[in-house]
């Protein structure tokens, strides 16, 4: 298996998988697709401070420990976050993961209930069953994209969602590795695309779209063993018109990674 090469898209954790694939004796080809940008307007802040206290909300849902600790910078900013730390004590506190969890454990903050593993939206909501939300509002702590499923589940239940951004997803401000990863899978230099993310398969054919060069991009996508982490990204994949040969169970790192190996071997 020596000698193949990996192109990755991960941006956050690009280096770590990076090193997971020099490790197996591939080349990584790093191709970040997603810039973090942040989506703090101290003005929304504010409003949003002031409006739980006029309608407070039975729940808070925090998705990721990044957006956590970009809301309380924001309300460290406007000396607003005694106030928050008071709303969010009369609320229940959801956690989709260890991270999010992190940075409230450090502001004081009791958390009553956490998603198990593998910490996906469906496991948020398992653990929200019980949580009475019809009629009530329920702050959403956003990432870099809306979680559609998440917010659809919620109003299906008659919630209102309230939800707080904090960093949006938008393509790196250099496009020329992505541009190169198109160039080596036209050239079939590439043996297999790790996709970590929905948003990654979006900005790629975005930008793929702006040079013209979609129909391209997925055959040289499909020519390829094609990794996903979950069926969420396998599902944005299969709307760009790519078949996933690999989807990670449960979907995180580690197993996407043996799932790749095991596909590379066979």
């Amino acid at each position: 298996m020596s000698g193949r090469t990996v192109a990755i898209l991960e941006s956050r954790s690009g280096a770590q998988l990076a090193e997971l694939v020099r490790r197996r004796g591939w080349t990584p080809l790093l191709a970040p697709a997603l810039a973090e940008v942040p989506d703090m307007d101290s003005g929304f802040i504010a409003g949003f401070v002031g409006g739980l206290e006029t309608r407070p909300a039975v729940a808070a849902i925090f998705q990721t420990g990044v957006g956590t600790r970009a809301l309380f910078e924001a309300t460290d900013a406007l000396g607003l976050t005694p106030k928050l730390l008071g709303l969010f004590a009369a609320m229940t506190v959801v956690v989709r993961g260890p991270k999010p969890a992190a940075v409230l454990r450090a502001r004081g903050v009791r958390i009553d209930l956490s998603a198990a593993e593998p910490f996906t939206t469906m496991q948020v909501l398992a653990a929200m069953r019980d949580v009475p939300v019809e009629g009530a509002r329920v702050v959403v702590q956003r990432y870099g994209a809306t979680n559609e499923k998440l917010e659809e589940a919620l109003h299906a239940r008659r919630a209102e969602v309230v939800e707080v951004p904090t960093y949006r997803w938008a393509l790196p401000a250099d496009t020329a590795p992505l541009v190169a990863l198109m160039d080596a899978l036209a050239a079939r230099t590439v043996d297999a695309v790790v996709f970590t993310s929905a948003s990654q398969a979006y900005n790629l054919f975005g930008l793929a779209d702006a040079l013209g060069r979609r129909a391209a991009l997925a055959d040289g996508l499909n020519r390829s063993l094609v990794a996903s982490v979950g069926p969420v990204c396998t599902a944005a994949l299969a709307e760009c018109g790519v078949t996933a040969a690999l989807e990670a169970s449960p979907p995180k790192m580690g197993p996407l990674v043996a799932a790749l190996e095991a596909a590379l071997a066979a």
